[in-house]
């Protein structure tokens, strides 16, 4: 039977449509639309609840009470499926998100300066194209701080885009984990295009579904209320002399994840910033 989606339909301030296209994201959405002053987002029928909905309304409610924009408008409908696949391919170009890594998609060909870290990243509506600032914010911390034969894990791998770049920035081997099976099959094409099949292994399920432990990195790009719980399962599995890089956070987040991270032992060595995003470089 053809897949039913439920499209969330959002009247939002420009300033603030930016914000939940990078949250809804990480809940699960497949998909946005930005029609005007409208902005649509997709996301499977089975997944969508009226606790789907209260969380996003109190989302769209807390980044609203953060600005001085108008109060979002939300209204909600089921409408049966369409290629967004295409129609979101249309829209990905190869990117460089850093001073050397370039991200770019199978459709489009790009020829690597000398230097260049290329990934080929497909991503079938999953988060972590390089267009969002989380992602660029991670790939930047990455750049440097990974040292050649370090083993990283990475939290909510979505395409798998972190995993494969820390095996192209010289990381040994990689272990990326996502509960949304969607994200498993993307990030298990993505090793392939990358040829570093050998080298990372995805994981589908929670963090306590990866048995190894002894990370010289962990990265997590997912929103605070994730994150937070997960501290104390990322200190266990961190070697000593470790790093973990948090994103997926809002300015308005950091004073609640210095909290949380001063209470886990973590300390933060460096915090950098992209618009009103922010990502954390932590150590023990």
């Amino acid at each position: 039977m053809p897949k039913t989606y439920t499209e969330v339909e959002i009247i939002a301030d420009e300033q603030l449509r930016e914000h939940i296209v990078g949250i809804l994201s990480q809940l699960g959405f497949e998909g946005f639309w930005e029609d005007g002053t409208l902005l649509r987002c997709y996301i499977s029928r089975e997944r969508w609840s009226s606790e789907m909905f209260d969380e996003v309304q109190n989302m769209v409610s807390s980044i609203q009470r953060s600005g001085s924009s108008t109060a979002p408008r939300i209204s909600v409908k089921d409408i049966p499926e369409r290629n967004w696949n295409e129609e979101w391919e249309k829209t990905i170009q190869p990117i460089h998100v850093t001073g050397r890594i370039v991200i770019t998609p199978t459709w489009h060909e790009y020829v690597p300066l000398p230097g260049e870290i290329v990934l080929t990243i497909d991503p079938k509506m999953s988060f972590g194209t390089g267009y969002h600032e989380t992602t660029r914010l991670v790939l930047k911390l990455m750049e440097k701080y990974v040292k050649p034969g370090m083993t990283l894990l990475d939290i909510g791998t979505g395409t798998g885009v972190l995993a494969i770049a820390g095996i192209k920035l010289g990381a040994r081997s990689a272990i990326g984990v996502d509960n949304d099976e969607w994200s498993y099959n993307n990030a298990m094409e993505n090793i392939k295009l990358n040829a570093v099949q050998d080298s990372v292994q995805i994981v589908l399920g929670e963090l306590g579904s990866v048995s190894a432990s002894g990370f010289d990195m962990i990265v997590a790009n997912i929103q605070r209320n994730v994150i937070e719980p997960l501290l104390a399962d990322m200190k266990s599995k961190l070697n000593p002399g470790g790093l973990v890089i948090l994103s997926g956070l809002l300015n308005v987040d950091e004073e609640p994840m210095r909290t949380a991270v001063q209470d886990s032992a973590f300390e933060i060595r460096e915090m950098i910033t992209e618009n009103e995003w922010i990502a954390l470089a932590l150590s023990l």
